[in-house]
């Protein structure tokens, strides 16, 4: 009896991908973001979660209040009273964050998009095992009612070949007895 090796290395691979937790998500992991994988693109999306978390808010709160307080009190004055510098460095911090977020956004766009696809194929594959598990549990109880009926006429049968063996038992005790 030879093994097909490579059907025992594929039913090996089966048995592990349906381990990993992930399964359904790796034939999506080939997708690249719109944006790529790249040095560029990783960056930028980490800066542009950096502008939402509390320490960016809290610092940039700490600058804005340093530079209004050293150019009020007159310690340096490079940006006078309607801190048209300060402006000017909100609008520029604006220009960049702005596109940053939008790619951070189209980044967890797209990989929500290859989850919910992986979930409904999770979800299809599951209702497949689960009507092929009814499928299966339908069989078992045809299976089982046939057993039930076979066993009721083995019994009904032994039943009737009892009652005969006992017939035929007090017709031989009889013909015995009489022949005495």
């Amino acid at each position: 009896m030879a093994i097909d090796v490579e059907t025992v290395s594929d039913d090996n691979a089966d048995r592990k991908s349906s381990m990993h937790f992930y399964r359904f998500h790796l034939p999506h992991a080939h997708l690249g973001s719109v944006f790529g994988g790249d040095w560029f693109a990783l960056k930028a999306e980490a800066f542009a979660r950096f502008f939402g978390t509390p320490v960016f808010l809290i610092g940039q709160t700490i600058v804005v209040a340093g530079w209004i307080l050293v150019n009020v009190v007159g310690w340096v004055s490079f940006d006078i009273y309607p801190f048209i510098l300060l402006n000017l460095a909100f609008s520029l911090q604006a220009a960049y964050a702005a596109p940053l977020i939008l790619l951070a956004q189209t980044r967890q766009a797209d990989r929500d998009k290859c989850n919910a696809l992986a979930d409904a194929e999770h979800r299809e594959d599951l209702h497949h095992a689960s009507e092929d598990r009814q499928a299966n549990a339908i069989k078992q109880t045809a299976l089982l009612l046939e057993m039930v009926e076979q066993n009721t006429m083995l019994t009904e049968t032994i039943k009737t070949l009892t009652e005969r063996l006992e017939a035929l038992t007090i017709e031989v005790h009889k013909s015995v007895v009489l022949s005495k």
